[in-house]
């Protein structure tokens, strides 16, 4: 394979690295935004939030049309095959992430509506941002293929269920103690599953840097609480 085309080649490869980094960093805002505008009872952000969301999703099909292209003319081995697959997965986990952002924006548009809940909305805010943390982390260790930060955020990932769980009771001990918060509440569940299973995505992020560095499965079970989440 003479010069010119290995260094093509590689461009293919590093572009589509890039472009699942930028992917990354737009999900993280539509994340973070989501958050605040559910905590600030933004109205204008969570609609923000709503009508970027058309961005991830071509954003992804983007990926995945270079990776499938990328295969189909280089037919790249090992190592060259493992970043071609992973980049794609990835893309597909941040589109689904950007779908729960923007169902969170949702929800926030229906709870502004009704009147603050505000030790609520603190543990959402607790919740929220362990969820981004862990998301920046995991693409960072993706962007870096940095494995020893993708196995710390997996081996972590009891902890976003702890605070759902917590959650998931304070949310049942306000619905019986005030029949009047039970739409809010609901909608405020709602927020909390999305929120735990972003996590659930990030984790997910985890699995795959750990199968683009290494060429391996993760073969360990998930650490999980015991609890309500399934």
């Amino acid at each position: 394979m003479n010069e010119h085309i290995v260094r093509s080649y590689d461009e293919e490869l590093n572009t589509l690295s890039a472009e699942c980094a930028r992917m990354g960093g737009l999900t993280e805002s539509q994340v973070a935004d989501a958050i605040t505008a559910v905590v600030k009872r933004n109205q204008d952000l969570a609609a923000a939030v709503v009508g970027r969301d058309d961005k991830l999703d071509l954003a992804e099909r983007e990926i995945e049309k270079k990776a499938i292209r990328l295969i189909a003319l280089r037919q790249p081995m090992a190592d060259d095959l493992r970043r071609t697959v992973a980049a794609m997965k990835v893309a597909n986990n941040l589109e689904r992430v950007g779908d729960l952002a923007k169902n969170i924006a949702k929800r926030t548009l229906v709870i502004i509506e009704s009147d603050p809940l505000t030790p609520l909305t603190r543990s959402i805010e607790r919740m929220g941002k362990l969820v981004l943390t862990r998301l920046t982390s995991v693409l960072d260790a993706y962007s870096r293929s940095d494995l020893e930060r993708a196995l710390a955020v997996w081996s972590q990932d009891d902890e976003v269920d702890e605070h759902y769980n917590s959650l998931f009771r304070e949310l049942v001990t306000y619905m019986m103690g005030d029949p009047r918060t039970i739409t809010a509440c609901a909608h405020m569940l709602f927020v909390a599953k999305n929120l735990e299973r972003i996590g659930d995505h990030a984790t997910n992020i985890a699995e795959i840097v750990h199968y683009q560095v290494t060429g391996a499965e993760m073969i360990d079970a998930r650490p999980k609480t015991d609890g309500l989440t399934g």
